[in-house]
């Protein structure tokens, strides 16, 4: 399946079977905004818990926090958003679309790239098991020649990026002669920056000094509670203090499903650590990271780290974690050295002191900042993404099943009762009743086995538990895996022992202790 028809499947699919809506639908929808079924509640929740339990619990040098969405308005201006949180937006004259400049550029790189990976294939089928990979991209002058040219368009990026450049930013996607994929034109209007912040009023009278703002970002709720957790939890550093919470960015592009949204959910932690050891820590959380993600078992191959070409204003060293998408390559996760900016710009519009005291060495200091930031909204999406699966099966019938880690499924067991007499339905209940206190479990009757299995196939649903008129005879149950179809035959009393190993939070954490 091509990939821009992957993203029109999945889609469908979620709406389907319950795990995200159009929000507001019967009233014809409000555009980039989305609300989770039952299904996609379940595991969205998932994936909340597999992020909170390996950043707290199996770390005794991080704490949760959740702070408000409401914040005081100086906050934003310490922060730099009031001023600097814009995005640089072009619109085509004939399509009437509006896209990010900077983005027009990241596809033009990535499209570069995927030349440069058709010159490797294209080396791998001429020289066989003989292709030295390293050797051939260093020395081929077709992939010398657009990596020189990435290189020159990369320089023109940043420099322009920098300087706050629009008009260069614009010069530079006409002279690469980028089209608009809507019209196919290069009828381009000028670059302009639009602040992203959502603002409101507090209070009964509207009015300049009662202006506040939807937070745009988790990270400053945890900075200005710095001294509040450090204090009260008596955290030595390096620390980290994580949170899981709604922004709010007033994306004037956004598309893609839930990959962009005006309302979206963050998964953030920010370690406090030494001056001077920040960049060791950027390098050790990028290695925590990639581990964290390649556990999910979504395939090493859609991962790739990629170096910031413009750092944010508070940043000496940043990348992202990038997804393959069904649109290509995509961030999923920013990791960010901030520095010390933050707790410094706050000391200077508070007139607090932001500093940590180190009783060891006898010192004062206000501490740099490491940041790991993983949209879950995107997360979720590139977890579907992989998992999503059409298999045409051996007597020639076809599935669809999400092959979805089984901790994060949001079903982990499916009970089954073969046929609805012979007290098969109230053995089913006796089983679901010994389950549920630790596992998610849906209980269906109705339609064949055949039927039921290719339902919780599609949910992705792990584990079916058919319960059989030998199941009355000898307390055995028939289960189902999901991925390779195999049954077997398994003690009822064997279950716990046997989900345990398979779907827990054990299972899926122990690789990460």
């Amino acid at each position: 399946m091509e990939q821009k028809d992957l993203l029109k499947e999945i889609i469908s699919h979620c709406k389907e079977y319950g795990f995200v809506f159009p929000s507001s639908e019967i009233y014809d929808g409000l555009a980039a905004t989305y609300d989770y079924g039952q299904l996609g509640a379940e595991l969205k929740n998932n994936i909340k818990t597999y992020w909170w339990k390996s950043m707290t619990q199996l770390n005794s040098n991080i704490v949760g926090l959740d702070s408000a969405i409401f914040m005081h308005p100086t906050i934003w201006k310490a922060s730099g958003h009031v001023d600097a949180f814009n995005d640089p937006l072009i619109d085509n004259k004939d399509s009437k679309k509006r896209y990010r400049a900077d983005v027009l550029l990241e596809e033009y790189l990535e499209k570069q790239t995927q030349k440069i990976q058709k010159e490797v294939e294209k080396g791998e089928k001429r020289f066989g098991d003989s292709f030295d990979k390293e050797q051939f991209i260093a020395t081929n002058p077709n992939v010398l020649r657009i990596k020189e040219k990435q290189g020159q368009v990369q320089e023109r990026m940043k420099t322009a990026l920098n300087d706050s450049n629009l008009e260069d930013l614009r010069q530079l996607i006409i002279d690469l002669e980028i089209v608009c994929p809507i019209s196919g034109s290069k009828n381009w209007t000028e670059v302009r920056q639009f602040n992203l912040m959502f603002s409101t009023s507090l209070g009964s009278v509207a009015g300049e000094s009662a202006t506040i703002y939807l937070r745009p970002e988790t990270a400053q709720g945890i900075f200005v509670n710095f001294l509040n957790v450090q204090k009260s939890g008596r955290m030595k550093i390096p620390f980290g203090i994580a949170q899981i919470g709604k922004a709010f960015r007033n994306e004037i592009v956004a598309r893609q499903f839930i990959f962009r949204m005006r309302e979206f959910e963050q998964m953030e932690m920010q370690f406090f650590v030494k001056p001077g050891e920040e960049l060791t820590w950027y390098e050790h959380w990028k290695e925590v990271r990639r581990k964290w993600h390649l556990n999910l078992g979504l395939g090493e191959k859609n991962y790739r780290f990629h170096d910031h070409i413009k750092l944010a204003h508070y940043a000496n060293a940043a990348c992202d974690i990038e997804f393959n998408f069904p649109m290509g390559f995509k961030e999923l996760e920013g990791i960010h050295s901030r520095t010390d900016f933050d707790l410094k710009q706050h000391e200077l519009h508070s007139g607090k002191k932001l500093h940590y005291f180190d009783p060891s060495t006898n010192e004062s200091f206000v501490p740099y900042v490491v940041e790991t930031s993983v949209g879950l909204d995107r997360l979720f999406l590139s977890v579907l993404s992989a998992s999503y699966t059409e298999e045409t099966l051996e007597d020639g019938s076809e599935r669809t099943v999400l092959k979805i880690p089984a901790a994060l499924a949001p079903y982990k067991i499916a009970i089954l009762p073969l046929i609805k007499k012979d007290g098969l339905p109230e053995k089913a209940q006796e089983i679901m009743r010994m389950l549920q206190l630790e596992y998610t479990i849906q209980y269906d009757e109705k339609d064949s086995i055949g039927k039921r299995y290719r339902r919780q196939d599609a949910i992705g649903t792990p584990f079916a538990i058919t319960i059989d008129h030998e199941t009355l005879e000898n307390n055995s149950v028939t289960i189902r895996n999901r991925d390779t179809m195999i049954q077997e035959r398994i003690a009822i009393e064997s279950l716990p022992a046997f989900l345990n190993t398979h779907c827990s939070w054990p299972s899926i954490l122990g690789a990460l202790v």
